[in-house]
């Protein structure tokens, strides 16, 4: 009896769970051999994070252990950190040992991009992970705390900086101004104490956004207090704040980082040609010179030949990608080399601002306020329906839809 094909799935995001999930209902147990690697025994919802890093949500809502929404009966779950993929070997290093493959997809996700500004790496905060974000929680929090029972005051505890003003740094500006009034109660704070700075070396904050959205959003947040700065590169990122580009020096004791992703680290490590650490895929999503290696998700290029730029890497963009790779792991396993080709049918955007505020597109619509917010938390039960049914969505969505 011959072996059943082993494929491998590198990274519990987004497009690896969805990965693993359709291909464990696509194919029979003898097929082949399904196995996940990821290095926590949980997923989580990235586009979640900047709720927990700010405080209005707690972290545990936004993760699920891998092997209560998995059918393990026909994935194996193993817990483990990638460190080298060995294509010619068909072989991928793990820190605990390595393991071969016939069949190889990687959806390590993504790392900051520092741009090469000295002092990110070493003193700001970054929006990547469940234990990041929770670091961040906790260091706000004690930062009101220590001013609080300080006799010396100093103003640069009570500033925060969040460096870009794309996507994740306006969200997680938008949950800050929730927060903080809350934190300033707590810690008998006068809120004009505080200030919240986002800075964006772009001419425009939520670049790729629709104007009008754009300046409801900046208008909705400078209400709240938010100071912008946009068309204003950091130079550099010290200990005790940022310099700007101008010259200019801004005080503070924490700096989020939120300026933009690159691929994983590994691929390059591994030897593959890469762009930003993010490899451009054939339509197929297959790493160009191979028929058995695809790429999804954060690691992954496609280009949008309607704009001849490449697709943003959202969870929309690395759920669609895994129903098309899906598809074709299934025909290459029966025997098949007809494979489909990705097609990104881009449904909308929608971007939180805190509380019962957001803005968005959907479709040709413009979506403003309550209703932004209300799709917003549609479309997070979406995935959570998608990735295991009613009873996650239950578990861990956002039921007070309005």
């Amino acid at each position: 009896m011959s072996k059943k094909p082993r494929i491998l799935i590198l990274g519990a995001g987004y497009g690896g769970m969805m990965t693993a999930s359709r291909l464990s209902k696509q194919l029979g147990y003898n097929d082949a051999e399904i196995v996940l690697v990821n290095k926590h025994d949980y997923h989580y919802q990235t586009t979640w994070l900047h709720e927990p890093a700010a405080g209005t949500l707690h972290h545990d809502r936004t993760r699920m252990r891998i092997e209560s929404v998995i059918d393990t009966n026909k994935i194996k779950f193993l817990k483990d950190v990638v460190v080298e993929i060995k294509t010619a070997e068909k072989k991928v290093i793990l820190e605990s040992g390595e393991m071969e493959y016939d069949y190889l997809v990687i959806g390590l996700g993504s790392e900051p991009e520092t741009f090469g500004i000295p002092g990110v790496e070493e003193h700001a905060f970054a929006i990547r992970s469940v234990n990041s974000v929770r670091h961040i929680r906790e260091h706000i929090e004690y930062k009101f705390a220590s001013y609080n029972g300080s006799d010396v005051k100093h103003d640069e505890d009570l500033t925060f900086i969040v460096a870009g003003a794309g996507f994740t740094g306006i969200e997680f500006v938008g949950e800050l101004t929730e927060r903080i009034p809350e934190l300033c109660k707590e810690y008998d704070i006068a809120r004009e104490k505080v200030r919240i700075i986002s800075i964006e070396a772009a001419t425009t904050a939520l670049p790729g956004f629709d104007p009008e959205l754009v300046e409801y959003a900046m208008n909705i947040l400078e209400k709240r207090g938010v100071e912008f700065k946009i068309n204003t590169p950091i130079k550099e990122v010290t200990k005790d704040g940022v310099l700007l580009a101008s010259g200019e020096e801004i005080k503070s004791k924490t700096v989020v980082w939120t300026t933009g992703i690159r691929g994983s680290s590994v691929l390059e490590k591994s030897g593959f040609e890469t762009m930003r650490g993010r490899i451009q895929v054939e339509p197929e999503l297959r790493v160009p010179g191979f028929e058995d290696v695809f790429v999804i998700g954060d690691c992954a290029i496609i280009i949008d030949e309607a704009t001849n730029r490449p697709f943003p890497p959202t969870a929309q963009i690395a759920i669609q990608q895994s129903s098309t790779l899906a598809k074709n792991i299934k025909a290459l396993v029966h025997g098949s080399n007809n494979l489909e080709a990705f097609k990104a049918d881009i449904k909308g955007t929608v971007a939180s601002l805190g509380g019962k505020e957001a803005i968005g597109v959907v479709g040709s619509k413009k979506l403003f306020g309550t209703p932004a917010a209300a799709m917003k938390k549609v479309i997070d039960n979406r995935y959570l329906f998608l990735l295991g049914g009613l009873p996650l969505v239950v578990k861990k969505g956002k039921l007070n839809i309005f």
